[in-house]
């Protein structure tokens, strides 16, 4: 997929001059087109709508046209030149105020043009306008690119001949959350996926699986790919009894301390890498929307100045949210009304969070990653977050999850095009994080949630706590919104006044509230929720209780939650033989594989032993460790959240993540856990030439 060294340096000799280019000048000369007419049709509706405006005839509309394209031009030079005065949230606002703005001038200067009302009337206009150009806009580019990634590749086109191309290949590294390796490859054979399936198809990629071992969960798998420390995170979600602390992955701060732990400063992303929207940063000096360093955008990000100031950008987004909370609602609907199972309830938050992931964050990402491709950063790690989402409260396999799938293959299509514009090489190298597994609820099946069912079964004089999650997909804006009310700004000022009640500690909490709930000093028995894996803590007893202490404090807890008939089998330590795994009709000793009855284990995979061995070996790893029931025909899991595609623990598709990479570079066999994967795209690196503790590589073992 990538140039050669050879090819870019022959491709800039042969480049012909823009003038003579026809097929860009084709082009150019289409797009202004579809602009012009979509600013046209959009200029009429307002005049005809709204009674706010008139004209004196045809001309006027016509021209107002023009003038708004000159305006818009003039407003986005003006926001890049200032951006790094006004800050990241200077140009936020200032490019949400300048489409505005971009009318109200127009009006104003186009003589043919009337203005009836008060002081409302301009406003009014302008919303209107903006919000119909919008709509225009993306029925215009229904089908194909969206709008925003088409202008993109437009303003790269027009960049082209200036850049400095870079010496080496680089490598683009773009994660799929949350899809598995089985998806993956009933899309490419349904041909649902034109641009990752053409990759495979032609030969130039291969697809392979990969075990991602357990935890199957985006903290524990970027953990390992981007840091090669996947050790250091037992759960989504954990308790640690030394510090009396639950952590969360997605949360700002304690994303910050977990990095500590791990980080050995020679990331992944190190040697001048960019991480953007991950859960770490992989070592990089440049960070954008990484929960571990909650920081806004880079003030002089000409990606982040380009979404903001750009008429296709965030005025374009904000009105297509709104498109996207009612198709939701729809889809939702319909689910209730055809009574598909398994479904869950898909209202409250997450409605205002597919929006943001779906249409904001998607794009706000291509434009990031198009300003570093410009540049020729050596590496950039970015993560999709849509599929994850839309799955979870959907289903993995249910038409609107697969429908993100599509537009994500498309976003893959436009940054590979966009590649070919640029003077330098990059290999595309995809992959996933972790799959998804379906199934009803715990709560759905049996009546209960985990935390009743281990209130019922424990000696204790109060409940437990019990932290679950319906959503990952708070932790993105959490982290945005507790660094920006932390600035000293107007901005900051504002945020931390609107979300005083949810900023305790000095950081936003937004979301449902038994998420992360308090854990007081004396509470004596926690509960944490991941997907279909729990676990357990006797949180007065210090240490990781054996299973002869939990015996002798709490006799009915482990042969209950054993023979749950929601429950497929529990890990705990024993002092004679270390951790073992117990099901309903036996049990197996994890480090020694000596089994006892029927092997729990054995419908979870060959690769069930040595995951769960591991994970229990990790540090503020629960004292009980639940996985739930698997099915042994459908696959399905029950999660102990309520959702109805879940991931965290072991069973169905969750552990089956997968990695798309250049053909040519071979894999003796598939890597098994995250750690791996991490070496691997290391050793890539430094084919490439891109990791500076390395010799220089020999130019033809790059290429061969």
């Amino acid at each position: 997929m990538a140039k050669p060294p050879e090819q870019v340096s022959g491709d800039r000799r042969r480049r012909r001059p823009v003038w003579l280019d026809l097929r860009r000048t084709g082009r150019g000369l289409q797009a202004m087109l579809y602009g012009g007419v979509a600013s046209l049709i959009s200029l009429i509706i307002t005049f005809w709508t709204l009674p706010q405006i008139s004209s004196d005839g045809r001309l006027p509309i016509f021209r107002l046209v023009v003038l708004l394209a000159l305006f818009s031009i003039l407003m986005r030079w003006v926001l890049a030149g200032v951006a790094i005065l006004i800050g990241s949230i200077g140009v936020l606002v200032g490019g949400l105020l300048s489409q505005f703005g971009v009318v109200y001038l127009g009006i104003t200067v186009d003589p043919g043009v009337t203005l009836h009302g008060g002081v409302e009337a301009p406003v009014l206009v302008a919303i209107w306008m903006s919000s119909v150009s919008a709509f225009v806009g993306w029925i215009v580019y229904a089908g194909s690119d969206d709008a925003y990634v088409a202008e993109v590749m437009r303003l790269v086109h027009r960049r082209a001949r200036k850049i400095t191309a870079a010496p080496k290949t680089g490598m683009l590294i773009i994660q799929i959350d949350g899809l598995s390796a089985p998806l993956l490859n009933w899309m490419v054979l349904a041909g649902n996926l034109p641009n990752l399936g053409g990759w495979i198809r032609d030969g130039k990629h291969s697809m392979v699986p990969w075990h991602t071992g357990v935890p199957a969960t985006t903290p524990a798998s970027q953990a390992g790919i981007l840091h090669g420390g996947s050790r250091q995170i037992p759960a989504f979600r954990w308790y640690e009894k030394d510090s009396g602390r639950l952590m969360v992955t997605n949360r700002a701060r304690d994303a910050a301390e977990i990095e500590t732990r791990m980080s050995t400063g020679r990331g992944l992303l190190a040697d001048g890498g960019v991480s953007i929207s991950n859960n770490w940063s992989g070592d990089a000096d440049k960070c954008e929307l990484v929960f571990s360093r909650a920081a806004l955008p880079n003030s002089r990000s000409r990606g982040y100045v380009r979404f903001f100031s750009s008429p296709q950008g965030a005025a374009r987004g904000l009105v297509l949210c709104f498109a996207e909370i009612v198709k939701e609602l729809h889809q939702a609907r319909r689910q209730r009304v055809r009574h598909l199972v398994p479904r869950v309830k898909r209202g409250g938050g997450y409605v205002f969070l597919r929006a943001i992931t779906n249409v904001l964050l998607r794009d706000l990402n291509v434009s990031l990653i198009t300003d570093e491709l410009v540049k020729g950063t050596p590496v950039i790690y970015c993560d999709f977050v849509d599929y994850d989402e839309v799955a979870h409260h959907a289903g993995p396999t249910r038409p609107e999850s697969l429908q993100t799938l599509e537009g994500l293959d498309r976003v893959l299509g436009a940054l590979q095009r966009i590649i070919d514009i640029l003077p330098h090489s990059y290999e595309i190298v995809v992959l996933s994080d972790h799959g998804q597994s379906q199934g009803s609820t715990f709560l759905q099946r049996y009546g209960r949630t985990l935390g009743e069912v281990v209130d019922e079964l424990v000696d204790t004089t109060k409940e437990p706590v019990v932290a679950v999650g319906k959503s990952e997909g708070w932790g993105p804006v959490n982290a945005f919104l507790t660094e920006l009310s932390l600035r000293r700004s107007v901005a900051g000022s504002v945020t931390r006044k609107a979300l005083h009640s949810k900023a305790g500690r000095g950081e936003v909490e937004l979301g449902p509230k038994d998420c992360e709930p308090p854990v007081a000093a004396d509470e004596q028995m926690v509960v944490t929720s991941s997907g279909n894996l729990a676990l357990i803590y006797l949180a007065t007893t210090p240490g990781r209780v054996p299973l002869e202490e939990i015996e002798l404090l709490h006799p009915k807890l482990i042969p209950g939650l054993a023979t749950h008939p929601g429950i497929g089998f529990v890990v705990v330590d024993s002092l004679a033989e270390g951790p073992v795994a117990i099901g309903a009709a036996g049990v197996r000793v994890l480090r020694s594989g000596r089994i006892e009855g029927e092997d729990p284990l054995t419908p979870y995979g060959p690769f069930a032993p040595e995951s769960l061995l591991r994970q229990a070996e990790m540090p503020h790893n629960g004292d009980v460790v639940v996985v739930s029931r698997l099915d042994d025909y459908t696959h399905e899991v029950a999660a102990f959240e309520e959702l109805v595609g879940c991931h965290g623990g072991i069973g169905g598709w969750q552990t089956e993540a997968v990695l798309v990479h250049p053909a040519r570079w071979d894999l003796a066999e598939p890597p098994v856990g995250s750690d791996a994967v991490h070496e691997l795209l290391i050793s890539w690196l430094e084919k490439l030439g891109q990791r500076k503790d390395q010799k220089e590589p020999v130019e033809s073992s790059v290429e061969a």
